[in-house]
């Protein structure tokens, strides 16, 4: 935040008897801030006049203000030797401990000042000042006020209050107690209409307290004036950008670039530029983004940070993260304070698995950057991944064959670490059917640890037991759960597992104690051109020598970003090694085709006190064995409410006729719904390692 930090020309050196020297004209060079001339001119004049206060005095103010603090210092302390009861000369000495930054004692020596001369302008505003250097902006302000009852509508007073608000306006921001900083910012246009710094401000409070609307506008205040155009447009596409409408700002960028011209200030024009470059990113147009940036990078061997620092965005967009923390480090090596190397070195560090590393660069930013919000959140949201939680579920599920579920899940995480956790989950399940009036019960413990070996590569493991209970049979079976989570390359994930469950899907298969064994295999992939694919294999050996095949695949498309929406093909092949109809659906051949459109926004993307949601519609063919065609459908839907941060609860409903959904005897005309609700509690404020 910008400051006053000197009080301007404003001492008592209107008499000049006794002088043949003539200085009028250093005077004038100090009104007029030629500090260079005036040291020049008294440097002369002491040679002639060594022993004038009234020459010394100028001196020293005109070192002081050319840079040179410290020797004024030791000038007007030689002066004050000599005039020990001069107010004048007190007043020049504590305003060069201003120019030395030295403020801790410039405030001590004003109090001493106001003590003497309670009404003197020049040491109520300079004690302001000191006071505004110091960021004690509330008591600046007060005594800023004092100085302008002694001159009421003195500009040199007026404009060190404006900046006095600007400074506890930031500070308020920084404790994002927002409406009190409008509050504040606002005042300053009662003394300068349509202030630009102001208004910079302004929209720099609403772009972050996300009022991208009020922001936009203040922009086009700021952009009335011919000469702030561009820096107008680059606001108010950032503003779009912040709201979700990344298409309008890209045309704003693009209107934006155009407007540059031979005039343009070099700042204002890279800062444009630069907005343009990130508004082809935001809208992952890489290849132009890239070229861009190309030719910034090519034949420049110092690189500016900010030409820098859009190549790391890119790349995080692209999902190189080691590309981008190489430039962000490079980022960090010329300037080690700065806000985009440390914060987005952090990003990159986060989304590589790096997270210690990510925790200490996210730290580092609030070093030099005070409760900057961002930072904070960053750390926040880090916290929340590793703190413990738990989660419950129930749901009610039946199908045309009249077969009825009831079942409750509770699932817990304890990470010790970023890198341990222990895994717990229990689940009570009771099925019945009135048809066949078989009912039973089943109750699922597992137990088991997170860890993650490498940053790409994650180990978990579960073991456990069920029990069931039934009319017919009680038994108890050993359960496990192993998986190889990897990220072999950029935008790919593999998961490797073993799983051993029962076939539990209704009381006659539970009296069956069918024991699978799951050999599993899931590959994702994603693109930076919006197309994806997912496929999923078991391989499946059960204790009844049945064996099954099962692969499923899918390809599709994201047509939007927000709200995301998705739309693709899935295909489906079963094949059991042994057909037992009669027992659970088992065909030697099965196919199924859909097509499916999904709406989503993801609840680790909504904020707290706001709605998250899942909507998915799909249709298509399946084939049995050799049957004709049979059309099918599913729809599943989702509804939630984030309460806080730690803290959210939702409902669900699904339904489908696809008669692969479930392992159960017969399949045509099979349907199946099911519908629950879901809550989940983060149980701490902080994770563990951080009590």
């Amino acid at each position: 935040m910008k400051l006053i930090y000197s009080t301007l020309i404003f001492f008592l050196f209107f008499s000049l008897q006794g002088f043949s020297q003539d200085m009028k004209e250093g005077f004038t060079y100090l009104e007029t801030g030629k500090y260079q001339q005036a040291e020049v001119f008294f440097k002369d004049v002491l040679k002639e006049y060594p022993t004038n206060k009234t020459a010394r005095l100028c001196y020293g103010r005109a070192i002081g203000l050319n840079g040179k603090a410290t020797a004024a210092v030791t000038l007007f302390t030689n002066l004050l030797k000599d005039y020990p009861t001069d107010f004048e000369v007190k007043l020049n000495y504590a305003e060069s401990l201003l120019w030395s930054k030295n403020y801790p004692d410039a405030k001590v020596y004003y109090q001493t000042l106001l003590k003497e001369n309670d009404k003197s302008f020049a040491a109520l505003l300079g004690y302001a000042n000191t006071l505004s250097n110091l960021k004690e902006f509330e008591d600046a302000l007060i005594n800023v006020d004092k100085a302008l009852e002694v001159l009421p509508g003195n500009p040199n007073a007026l404009v060190s209050k404006k900046y006095m608000r600007l400074g506890l306006a930031n500070k308020k921001v920084t404790d994002q107690k927002y409406e009190e900083a409008e509050t504040i910012l606002k005042e300053n246009f009662t003394s300068f209409k349509d202030d630009k710094e102001t208004l910079l401000n302004l929209a720099n409070l609403y772009l972050i307290s996300n009022q991208t609307e009020k922001a936009k506008s203040t922009y086009e205040i700021i952009g009335k004036n011919p000469a702030d155009k561009l820096t107008s447009l680059n606001g108010i596409a950032l503003s779009y950008h912040l709201k979700g409408d990344d298409k309008t700002a890209l045309t704003v960028s693009e209107k934006s670039l155009n407007s540059i011209d031979k005039n343009t200030p070099e700042t204002l024009k890279n800062q444009t530029i630069e907005r343009y470059i990130q508004a082809l990113i935001w809208n992952k147009k890489y290849t132009p983004a890239k070229t861009e940036i190309d030719k910034l990078l090519d034949n420049n061997k110092n690189p500016e940070n900010w030409m820098l620092s859009l190549r790391a965005t890119l790349n995080i967009y692209k999902s190189d993260f080691k590309k981008s923390i190489d430039d962000y480090n490079l980022i960090l090596k010329k300037d080690s304070a700065s806000f985009d190397g440390n914060l987005g070195k952090a990003n990159a560090l986060k989304a590589s698995g790096y997270y210690n590393n990510a925790y200490k660069s996210a730290e580092n930013t609030l070093t030099f950057y005070e409760k900057q919000k961002d930072a904070s959140n960053f750390i926040k949201q880090l916290d929340l991944s590793f703190t413990p939680f738990v989660e419950t579920k129930f749901s009610y599920s039946y199908d045309n064959g009249n077969n009825e579920a009831n079942a409750y899940d509770v699932k817990a995480e304890i990470p010790f670490s970023t890198k341990f956790k222990i895994l717990a989950n229990y689940n009570y399940r009771t099925t019945s059917n009135p048809d066949t009036n078989l009912k039973a019960t089943t109750n699922n413990l597992l137990l088991g640890a997170s860890y993650q070996l490498l940053n790409n590569v994650t180990l978990k493991g579960s073991l456990g037991v069920t029990s069931s209970d039934s009319d017919e049979s009680n038994y108890n079976q050993l359960l496990t759960d192993i998986s190889l989570n990897i990220k072999p390359f950029k935008l790919q994930n593999l998961e490797l597992g073993y799983k051993r469950d029962i076939q539990n899907f209704n009381a006659a298969l539970l009296n069956e104690q069918i024991v699978q064994n799951n050999l599993i295999l899931n590959y994702s992939l994603s693109t930076n051109f919006n197309l994806g694919w997912f496929t999923q294999y078991y391989y499946t050996w059960q204790s009844d020598e049945n064996a099954r095949n099962l692969l499923f695949t899918s390809l599709y498309y994201n047509l939007f970003a927000k709200p995301s929406i998705k739309a693709g093909l899935n295909y489906q092949n079963i094949s059991f090694k042994l057909q037992l109809p009669e027992v659970y659906f088992s065909p030697s051949k099965f196919n199924a085709v859909e097509i499916f459109v999904n709406l989503i926004k993801d609840e680790a993307a909504a904020k707290k006190k706001e709605w998250f949601y899942g909507l998915t519609a799909a249709t298509g063919l399946q084939y049995i064995e050799d049957d004709d065609a049979q059309s099918t459908y599913r729809v599943q839907a989702k509804l939630g409410y984030k309460f806080s941060e730690r803290a959210l609860l939702n409902i669900y409903g699904l339904q489908s006729n696809i008669a692969s959904a479930v392992a159960t005897a017969g399949s045509a005309g099979f349907t199946y719904t099911e519908f629950g609700v879901r809550f989940k509690w983060v149980l701490l404020k902080k994770p563990l390692y951080k009590k």
